[in-house]
């Protein structure tokens, strides 16, 4: 029996478990009750206990949320009940489930449906509803009604956004809810006892089916909500449908729209009428299709022939579908759908007949459609719709390998034809890709590599570009790993391996050491992971290959070299896991040494990745070795100052791993620790102890922040600050003490009173983001930094805030906010503010329970605000004061930077919030209405004279008064009377105000006269407007936006925040200055997002109502309008942005589509003067919108009308509506073919094929083309006058943009034909620029196969010289056409040799008749030099075949004739002022250029032909180019002779008088004769290149050997001062031996060319110099210069290593790469760093001197002369009196974004030191000693006076000023320091000598 303590134990059980309150202990306890229950017998069954509890188990089950986990718990305890209580259970149930179903709430149906569903899927049904009849039929109605009812509701509340939303999900879920019931009822009920008509259950399936059919046809509807009713027709209809067989064909009838009602069944007319009769959308098409795929079945070929007929049919609806859906959403559902409807085809195939076999074969009519689909979608802007194509296409190749089975795939020509289609694609295409992976998949690797095995070199290649990287890899992945497998199925041992390095691994290490930045950091980041992983074992064969030439190869500061690559290699492979760092360091395969080179690399990414290998690990908690931390430490010695943002994020990101490592690890140490036994601490004390471990982390962590804080000295740079801050901020994060925690290292116990100090100066930067991290780690650590604030110091910060937020400097008042919300949190802060403070409220004192935050907050804009209402009462009387003397700005930009990190949730003095924000709103309007005249005036900008004297100031006055908007809509409707202000007498000035009266004012305190200009004025108004409006957005945010809420709870009301939407609706639509209105939006903004999130009704339709009327203003075009015309409507489209950008992106953005369509009606031209302002507003506001990223795909379906109206509005007469049509169209260009990156205007990246533009906007296909033949009909009218057709440019620039694809197929009903004759026409175009378009714009629509054939009609229509009358014109662009034409079609990889070769051969014969038009015959040059350009290219690739014709040679010997008659051979007759003529010697050089080489091909020089003697002996050569008087020819002549010595460079060919060489014997005389006289300098640096190769020949004569190089570069540099003799100089440098004055006067030159205002051209040749002379003069064993001059070029050196350009400290740091290289070839043992960046090779500099002096036993001289270095040469005393003056309003003083003078002398000090002690340095002669100290004491009493005349805080008051005597202190101090020690140990020593 059942006994009663158990039954009790159930019922406590019960009991404890209602009471929890934790939903875990609730499931446990639930888990306890099911075993007790399961133990009784059956008599207990009847128990009413157990009754009882099981009710309760009921109701529980019911009452819970449908995602409570507890839910699931006892779903599945009381479906493992035992037989005898499973009635019991049933029935409380449904006792429950009645209940539930009498509600009658709509919004409580949620909770019912959700119950249901849970019953549905939890419970096996046939348990829960023994009561059958009562679960059908209830459910049903209830269903039914439900549906009705939110269905009713609904329409109830149109409009109300919130509760709409709320409801389409309720509907979303009672129709899913009925499909899964209906679902379970066919399982669970066979027969057909419900389908009598008559049966109530029938009634209701008919209410339901009739439902699901009204919800599909309203297109009101969420798209989910329909989706899902078209899932549900489907399934009602197939519950109901008798006989089954025929259910397909019903469903092929609607979806053709063929119904036909004889032999529908009634039932199915009532209920779903509207599918039969109605035309139905292609949405409700594209619905019912999904349906039936998903919800038929295609499996096993169940439903026969018409089941077949149907999967077609919905293919063919879905494809022509695809050309007509332009939503976004429709979209990408139809993609999904294809996807499904791939699936469903593989599915039915399997059982399919041979007929479907045959309909859905690759070469099939629905698979070709698909490709088609395919092609055009695979590069769709929306992920979604990518990533279905696809898998569509992965189907699509199955569904032909499932039609060919039992033939091989290999050989199959549909696999065959696809992949020769898609290599034949250009690299850029990204869907080719993912394409060509699938196929790999099917055929192989191996068999695409036969075709083509540069493949895994050319995906390489492409890896340079970001957008590709991805995709490449993942390509290559593929590839690798399939041919890996393979190649281990094909060889059985491990011989593979080796083929496969060669093909995968070889391309990429070559590219890793010699490829360019952003191509090795892409290969780095997502190839070579996926090899290593492939292949782990590979690693090992790049340490080797790259280590043998990693000390030759060590990179330079643009290739990474062989160390880089290693760096790389070694950095991917540990954060994998493929490699231990201590394992390769232990065996000695990489050093210390080599890290370390890689740690101060002149390359930044490979610094990162020697940094990466040291940080980077596989596992979180491996221990860091002490070797790593050294190696951290010396990085962060010479790598903060990085001025790349994206290095310094690298940075810090590395060491945030490396500090989570050490926290990490160290809590495993203190674990281990704590499980120790004293025995094995004895026995492991050998190896590194867990107590020795965290005492190093503790010492490294601590010296770590010593660095960083010591870092941030005065002056020190802000990228140093910026990296020093953030790696703080990240200690301070993972070092923070949980609770109970043992904890490393802590930075608070780092901290002291001059570290707070130090951050908070950092406030002064002029940087925000230095602020923000100051900021940041101030607020992590702030108990500390708090407490170490005295009241004193605290008083003086608040001062100093205070003080700034009233400053005139625009960016002191971001300093005053930091500094303040800082304060903030200071316990002592409200004092100091009641102190200041006239009003005071003693109730804030008392409370104590308010946060300190809290009180300081308001008591801190109490203070800011009484100030800011007494200025703004000043500023009413004269706003010219209030600019000069308190601009309002700064106060309330802190007013809103406090506000923001108030906790707004948890306040507790609510009564004076809300009244302070009254306050603040009042105080905002008031502010606003001072200044908005001047934001609003006409033209803002110079509103004000320039003079400071009395008599503009009045005018000005007069000017304020009078301002009134002047570009209102009467600015074109009428001519503006300007008045003339300037002619106003001075009698009448005293009707406004005397004049005196105003001087006096602006004299303001002691009398000082401040000049007030134009700009000072309007930097306070706008600035006034921004923060105001910044302010008020932060306010809106104050609105509750909780249901539960009433709006009195907020801290703002309703009220309130409809003026502010008011305020910012005036002045965005009125404000003419771009800064105020761009922020009024950014202020608006706030507003309306919390609109459309906020729960009043009244608000929510705000932003409608307000588009409306604003709608409804522009529409008007009234003349009283305040509207701004000009200025690209100014504020207008801000506004409309902003109002739409807060719809709901879910939603169906109603008002966006109302939006565009009354505007894009507005912007279609009208040609009446009363539309003109409406559509130039029209066209400004479209063009904003398109430019909008938020509005993302929604606004795509918009392009087609946007480019129609941009394009008709360029015709307008208005200039207005021209000049905003260019604008729009702009925009439009950039929405469709994406952001232009590159310079290339042609770069195939940023256009489409031209399919893929006209499936994706159709109708530009009839627009485009219609607009053509209009244009070309003006073109060809006979008459001779200028027609010009306003739009042609515009279509050339789209159809410009499009290229041709292979994929152009033959189902596309867009042919390109068309329009191939118009652009031909367009050829004619008077219009050069034209011209050239439409020679670039006919390439997409020829058709790679009909080139040749549209190249010949062309060049036929061109004249003959008999011809009577010749178009130039005509002529020039047939000419251009063809160039365009030939060089797509020479360019394109897709051609079989053969026919190739044929049409280039009818070409050439072609081409040579019409030779004419080169030769002198053809008057016009540019015709000239367009056929000469053709001939370039023809002659350029047909230099190339190997064999030359008998045709070719004639061809050769024509161009040879055309050379021997040109201008080059008999004199120039032209000045270069005839139009063309440059361009014309230009196209012949290159051609000469071209016959060159090929005269020195080895065909031409072996054959023994008379012609190809001929041709041998080319009519000019390259001497004589280079004589040329025009310097483009001798330009192109110097470029081709570089590229031939490269050639030959690098093939290292020396066949005697063979190739290339023979062209370029004995031409070094002339090149040195050329550069005597050469003026222009870009030729003059290319005979410099030049140079640098003539020097490493040893075949050139010795004179050229010797220096030419230097030679060159002297020129350069004299030729640079004119007044130096050439000549003179030049014989001096011939004969080496140079007179002491002139090295005299070159150490001068050099030392004039290191100056700091220098031009970077000229730094850097002075770096060159430097550096080609450093073992001569620099490092030499012998001072050849003498010690002064000698010192003086280092000097030079240094100043080149502290530039602020990288370029140039790059090549002055190759100076020390030499002398290091020296040093170690000449040691041979030690390794020295070479490659190095500039802040190590300052301190190797330094380093390097110190051991010269001694070398050279010049200590004594020397080490004064450093001395002054480090002293510095500043003039304190003037640099105090220059910076009095006042600056102008927006200098930040010295910026400093790189060199650092206390960090060069520190470095220069250490050194210094280091050399004295090694040295026991003595210095007899005092002379100098004492001057030098004289100086430095003198200087530092000076120092010392002029820091204390300072102001208190003079880090804010006098940032530059103090900055600059901190650091001349420190330079001060170190000197001294190192002169007492030479000083003390010279008495020393003299004493002793005495003795």
């Amino acid at each position: 029996g059942f006994s009663m303590a158990e039954e009790q134990n159930l019922a406590s059980l019960l009991l404890h478990c209602a009471q929890l309150s934790n939903g875990i202990q609730q499931i446990q306890c639930i888990k306890q009750i099911m075993p007790l229950v399961k133990k009784m017998d059956q008599n207990s069954a009847c128990d009413p206990m157990v009754k009882a509890c099981l009710d309760i188990l009921g109701e529980t089950y019911f009452s819970l949320g449908m995602k409570n986990p507890l839910k699931k718990v006892l779903a599945s305890s009381l479906n493992g009940l035992p037989e005898q209580f499973m009635t019991l259970a049933v029935q409380s149930f449904v006792c429950c489930l009645r209940e539930e179903l009498k509600t009658t709430d709509v919004y409580l149906y949620r909770k019912v449906l959700d119950n249901l569903a849970s019953c549905v899927e939890d419970f096996s049904l046939g348990t829960i509803t023994l009561n059958i009849l009562f679960s059908v039929l209830p459910f049903l109605q209830f269903l039914q009604k439900s549906l009705l009812d939110i269905q009713e509701e609904n329409r109830q509340n149109h409009g109300n956004r919130i509760v709409q939303t709320q409801l389409m999900h309720d509907l979303l879920i009672a129709i899913k809810v009925s499909m899964m019931f209906v679902q379970k009822l066919q399982e669970n009920f066979q027969g057909s006892l419900w389908k009598h008509h008559e049966s109530s259950v029938w009634q209701s399936m008919c209410s339901l089916l009739k439902s699901s059919t009204s919800f599909l046809m309203d297109a009101t509807l969420l798209q989910t909500v329909q989706t899902t009713s078209g899932l549900a027709v489907i399934l009602f209809t197939k519950a109901m449908y008798e006989p089954v067989e025929e259910l397909p064909s019903l469903i092929s009838d609607l979806l053709l729209g063929s119904m036909k009602h004889a032999g529908v069944p009634v039932w199915f007319v009532n209920n779903c009428g509207t599918l039969c009769t109605e035309e139905l959308s292609d949405a409700v098409l594209l619905f019912l299709s999904h349906g039936a795929l998903a919800m038929l079945e295609w499996k096993n070929g169940s439903m026969g022939e018409n089941g077949e007929k149907l999967l077609l049919d919905i293919a063919s609806v879905l494809l022509s579908l695809s050309s007509e859906l332009k939503e976004s959403s429709m979209t990408t559902s139809l993609s999904r759908i294809l996807a499904i409807w791939t699936n469903s085809a593989l599915a039915a195939l399997v059982s399919g007949s041979p007929n479907l076999k045959i309909k859905l074969n690759g070469n099939s009519n629905v698979i070709g459609k698909l490709l088609e689909y395919i092609y055009t979608h695979w590069e769709h802007p929306l992920d979604a719709v990518r990533h279905q194509t696809k898998l569509i296409f992965k189907n699509l190749l199955q569904i032909h390998r499932t039609t060919i089975t039992g033939f091989s795939e290999k050989s199959d020509p549909f696999f065959a034809r696809l992949i020769k289609h898609l290599l034949s694609l250009e690299w850029h295409v990204k869907g080719k890709y993912a394409s060509l992976g699938c196929l790999v998949e099917c055929v192989g690797t191996e068999n695409i590599l036969q075709l083509d095995r540069t493949i895994p070199v050319q995906i390489l290649d492409v890896m340079n570009d970001q957008s590709l990287a991805p995709y490449a890899s993942d390509l290559l992945e593929t590839m690798f790993t399939n041919h890996k497998t393979h190649l281990t199925l094909s060889f059985k041992e491990s011989t593979w391996i080796d083929q496969w390095h060669d093909i995968w691994v070889s391309p990429l290490l070559v590219i890793l050491c010699e490829g360019n930045h952003d191509q090795t950091t892409y290969i780095i980041d997502y190839y070579l992971p996926k090899l290593l992983k492939c292949n782990p074992d590979s690693l090992s064969y790049m340490i080797r290959i790259l280590q043998a030439s990693a000390d030759a190869n060590q990179g330079s500061c643009s290739t990474r070299g062989a160390l880089g690559a290693l760096m790389a290699c070694l950095r991917t492979a540990r954060a994998h896991g493929h490699l231990e760092l201590s394992n390769i360091m232990s065996s000695g395969l990489v050093s210390t040494e080599c890290i370390k080179q890689g740690l101060v690399h002149q390359h930044n990414q490979v610094c990162i990745d020697a940094l990466g290998l040291l940080c980077e690990t596989h596992r979180s908690t491996e221990i860091v070795s002490v070797e790593e931390m050294q190696l951290i430490h010396f990085f962060m010695m010479y790598n903060l100052n990085s001025q790349s943002p994206s290095v310094r994020q690298q940075i810090g990101s590395l060491l945030r791993k490396l500090f989570c490592r050490i926290q990490e690890s160290s809590q495993v140490l203190y674990k281990l620790e704590q499980n120790k036994t004293k025995q094995e601490l004895l026995e492991n004390s050998a190896e590194r102890h867990p107590l020795g471990i965290l005492q190093q982390y503790k010492d490294f962590m601590s010296s770590v922040c010593d660095r960083l804080f010591e870092v941030l000295f005065p002056g020190s740079s802000h990228p140093t600050r910026f990296s020093a801050l953030s790696i703080l901020g990240s200690i301070a994060e993972i070092f923070s003490v949980p609770k109970g925690q043992a904890q490393v290292f802590q930075l608070d116990q780092e901290i002291d009173s001059t570290r707070v100090q130090t951050l908070i100066q950092c406030f002064a930067s002029t940087f925000e983001e230095v602020k923000v991290l100051a900021f940041g780690l101030l607020m992590k650590i702030r108990d500390v930094a708090l407490n170490l604030q005295d009241s004193e110091n605290l008083d003086l910060l608040f001062q100093a805030a205070m003080d700034l937020s009233t400053s005139t400097k625009p960016y002191d008042c971001v300093t005053a906010s930091y500094l303040l919300n800082f304060l903030v949190h200071h316990e002592g802060l409200q004092c100091i503010c009641l102190g200041k403070q006239v009003e005071h409220n003693p109730q804030m004192d008392e409370d104590i329970s308010v946060s300190t935050v809290e009180k300081n907050t308001l008591s801190v804009i109490k203070l800011l605000l009484v100030n800011v209402e007494e200025e703004i009462f000043q500023a009413k009387k004269s706003l010219l004061q209030a600019a000069a003397s308190f601009p309002m700005y700064g106060r309330v930009h802190c007013i809103t930077g406090v506000l923001q990190q108030l906790p707004f949730n948890n306040l507790t003095l609510v009564t004076e919030w809300k009244e302070m924000v009254a306050r603040l709103i009042l105080m905002s309007y008031r502010l606003s209405a001072v200044v908005s005249p001047v934001v609003q005036s006409s033209s803002p900008e110079g509103l004000i004279p320039m003079d400071s004297d009395s008599e503009s100031a009045g005018r000005l006055q007069m000017i304020l008064h009078e301002i009134q908007p002047q570009d209102t809509n009467d600015y074109f409707m009428q001519t503006k009377i300007l008045k003339e202000y300037c002619e106003v007498e001075p009698e009448k000035l005293s009707d406004h105000r005397p004049v005196e009266n105003i001087c006096t004012e602006m004299r303001g305190k002691e009398r000082q006269t401040c000049d007030v200009t134009a700009q000072m004025v309007l930097v306070c108004c706008w600035r006034s407007m921004k923060e105001v409006s910044l302010l008020l957005g932060t306010l809106c945010k104050l609105l509750p936006s909780h249901a539960t809420s009433e709006p009195s709870d907020g801290l703002i009301t309703v009220e309130q925040v409809k003026n502010i939407g008011d305020y910012f609706k005036h002045h965005l639509l009125q404000s003419r200055h771009r800064g105020a209105f761009e922020l009024a939006y950014a202020g608006f903004v706030q507003l309306t997002e919390m609109l459309s999130r906020c729960n009043s009704e009244s608000l929510c339709k705000m932003p409608e109502q307000w588009l409306k009327c604003v709608l409804e203003e522009i529409k008007s075009c009234d003349p009283s309008s305040t509207l701004c015309a000009t200025r690209r409507s100014a504020g207008i489209p801000f506004y409309i942005q902003a109002l739409l950008a807060s719809e709901p992106k879910k939603s169906k953005t109603d008002l966006l589509k109302m939006t565009m369509k009354e505007l894009l009606s507005l912007a279609a031209p009208l040609n009446e003067l009363s539309s003109v302002i409406p559509q130039v507003h029209a066209l400004n506001i479209l063009r904003a919108l398109f430019r909008d990223t938020r509005l993302g795909e929604n606004i795509m379906p918009y392009v087609a009308d946007g480019i129609q109206a941009a394009i008709l509005g360029f015709m307008s007469p208005v200039w207005a509506v021209r000049n905003s049509s260019t604008l729009l169209f702009s925009a439009l260009i950039t929405r469709i073919f994406g952001v232009k990156r590159g310079k290339d205007e042609n770069a195939k990246k940023n256009r489409m094929t031209g399919r893929e533009f006209f499936s994706r906007f159709p109708s530009l296909y009839p627009f485009l083309l219609k607009q053509l033949e209009v244009v070309t009909n003006t073109l060809n009218s006979e008459a001779e006058e200028l027609k010009i057709h306003p739009s042609l440019f515009l279509l050339l620039l789209i159809l410009g943009r499009l290229y041709p694809s292979p994929t152009d197929g033959t189902y596309s009903a867009l042919s390109m034909a068309p329009f191939v004759p118009f652009i031909i026409r367009c050829g004619h175009s008077p219009v050069y620029r034209s011209r050239e378009m439409s020679g670039q714009a006919l390439v997409p629509f020829v058709m790679v196969n009909e080139v040749p054939h549209t190249v010949l009609s062309l060049l036929e229509g061109l004249p003959d010289s008999t011809s009577p009358c010749i178009r130039q014109n005509n002529v020039h662009g047939t000419l251009l056409q063809v160039f365009h034409l030939l060089q797509s079609y020479l360019e394109s990889k897709q051609l079989v040799s053969l026919d190739f070769q044929q049409g280039l051969g009818d070409i050439v014969t072609c081409i040579r008749t019409k030779l004419w038009l080169a030769k002198r015959p053809n008057p016009c040059l540019v015709t000239r030099a367009a056929i000469l350009d053709v001939l370039v290219m023809l002659s350029t690739h047909l230099g190339k075949f190997q064999k030359q014709e008998m045709q070719l040679l004639g061809f050769w010997e024509e161009m040879n004739r055309v050379i021997s008659d040109s201008e080059l051979m008999s004199g120039i007759p032209y000045s270069s002022a005839v139009p063309g003529l440059i361009q014309y010697l230009q196209s012949l050089t290159k051609l000469v250029i071209s016959l060159l080489s090929v005269s020195a091909g080895p065909d031409i020089l072996s054959s023994s032909s008379p012609v190809a003697k001929k041709i041998a002996k080319p009519p000019l050569s390259v001497v004589h180019l280079l004589h040329c008087e025009f310097h483009e020819v001798r330009l192109l002549a110097l470029e081709a002779i570089l590229l031939w010595l490269k050639q030959i460079n690098s093939k290292q060919i020396a066949e005697e008088g063979g190739g290339v060489l023979c062209l370029l014997i004995d031409l070094e005389g002339t090149l040195l004769t050329v550069a005597l006289k050469e003026k222009n300098l870009q030729c003059f640096c290319k005979v410099g290149g030049t140079g640098c190769f003539f020097s490493r020949y040893e075949m050139m004569s010795e004179m050229a050997g010797l220096g030419f190089f230097l030679v060159l570069f002297f020129f350069f540099l004299i030729r640079s001062l004119p007044s130096l003799d050439c000549t003179a100089y030049f014989s001096h440098i011939l004969c080496l031996q140079i007179s002491e004055e002139v090295l005299k006067k070159w150490v001068q030159l050099i030392d004039y060319f290191c100056g700091d205002e220098q031009q970077t051209e000229m730094l850097l040749a002075a770096a060159e110099v430097l550096k080609s002379m450093t073992s001569f003069i620099l490092t030499n064993e012998k001072l050849i210069l003498g010690l002064t001059d000698t010192l003086a070029m280092w000097k030079c050196v240094v100043l080149l290593l502290q530039n602020e350009d990288l370029v140039v400290r790059d090549a002055a740091a190759e100076v020390i790469q030499v002398a290091q290289s020296e040093k170690k070839s000449s040691k041979r043992t030690e390794f020295a760093l070479r490659v190095v960046n500039a802040p190590m090779a300052l301190d190797l500099a330094f380093g390097i001197l110190c051991e010269l002096l001694q070398r050279w036993g010049e200590i004594h001289a020397g080490v004064p002369i450093l001395l002054e270095w480090l002293l510095g040469d500043s003039d304190l005393k003037r640099d105090s009196e220059t910076s009095e003056e006042d600056d102008y309003l927006f200098d930040k003083g010295e910026v400093n974004f790189w060199a650092e003078k206390l960090t060069h002398v520190r470095q220069l000090s250490k050194h210094l030191l280091q050399l004295i002690s090694m040295t026991h340095l003595t210095l007899p002669d005092h002379r100098d000693l004492n001057r030098l100290s004289r100086i430095a004491l003198d200087q530092a009493q000076l120092v010392g006076h002029l820091l204390r005349a300072l102001p208190p805080t003079p880090e804010f008051s006098k940032t530059a000023e103090f900055t600059r005597l901190a650091i001349q202190n420190e330079r001060i101090s170190i000197c001294l320091k190192i002169l007492n020690l030479l000083k003390s140990d010279d008495t020393c020593k003299n004493e002793n000598l005495e003795k």
